[in-house]
């Protein structure tokens, strides 16, 4: 099993994320997006790689921002072993499956289906603050607040791809297959995808710490329209709004307190799931 990841302008879950990886994915390919030469994420990121074992794949220097480039890198990695199955996700994203992924793909091996669904969970911490994650947090306690908030907050898209053979790419954030003929797999059921039914993937975003703040105003503020600067400005503008803290008892945000990677812990995953298959067109 491979795992493609692209980690810039901070490290903050580089860590937590890998660890989480580790029992199930044997090779990691970290690639470390920087803005210049010197940038201190390149030695951040690799001390944290070096010291779980693993070597960063590649290092590149970019503009700040640019998700075009961000998904270059990403369809670029996952073409070198276009025969093997790759977990696709972001330096935040720490990915729940309903049953052992080893499973998913022999299943998937046997069937004929190439790629597997999921969705965001978005992470809080306690109260509905933005937490200081540090090397040493248990980010599953000090962020315990599972629901879904940026959707409502952004419109961002909810659906992504976590699982794939490495013959296709994705389309920009990963949310969807990007096929040879020029189609994606937004819409309706596709036949090479795993049975939603049997498993849509749980996103655990823990992008929400307090760090995520001084970023949504970077972003925000970028002339790129690769950087979906407009998004970036309604989520900002939302958690102004709300003074720096969500409502825990919002209903529209669905929270629920989920401590470890249990793909049960959620109690609104169904209901959730119908919400962000509908967001993607996929009912």
């Amino acid at each position: 099993m491979n795992l493609v990841t692209v980690c810039g302008h901070n490290t903050t879950m580089l860590y937590h994320m890998l660890r989480h990886y580790q029992p199930n994915v044997k090779n990691f390919f970290v690639n470390i997006y920087a803005n210049y030469e010197d940038d201190p994420i390149i030695e951040e990121a690799t001390s944290i790689c070096r010291e779980l074992g693993i070597e960063p794949h590649k290092v590149w220097i970019e503009e700040p921002f640019n998700w075009d480039k961000v998904t270059e890198i990403y369809n670029e990695t996952i073409s070198l072993k276009p025969d093997e199955w790759w977990v696709v996700a972001d330096d935040d994203e720490l990915q729940v499956y309903s049953k052992p992924i080893e499973e998913i793909v022999e299943e998937c091996e046997e069937n004929g289906w190439e790629f597997v669904r999921g969705g965001f969970i978005d992470r809080i911490g306690e109260g509905g603050d933005f937490p200081k994650i540090t090397k040493e947090s248990n980010v599953w306690k000090e962020m315990p607040n599972a629901g879904f908030f940026r959707y409502p907050l952004s419109r961002a898209e909810a659906n992504k791809v976590t699982l794939l053979k490495g013959k296709h790419g994705v389309v920009s954030g990963q949310h969807f297959i990007q096929f040879d003929n020029g189609d994606t797999s937004w819409g309706d059921y596709h036949p090479l995808c795993y049975p939603i039914e049997k498993n849509f993937t749980q996103v655990h975003h823990f992008k929400w710490d307090y760090s995520v703040l001084q970023r949504l105003k970077e972003v925000s503020s970028s002339k790129l329209h690769e950087a979906f600067s407009h998004e970036y400005k309604k989520m900002l503008s939302a958690i102004e709004y709300l003074d720096y803290k969500l409502d825990l008892n919002e209903r529209e945000f669905m929270f629920e307190r989920v401590e470890s990677p249990d793909y049960k812990q959620y109690r609104k995953w169904k209901p959730l799931t119908k919400k962000i298959l509908k967001i993607g067109g996929l009912i």
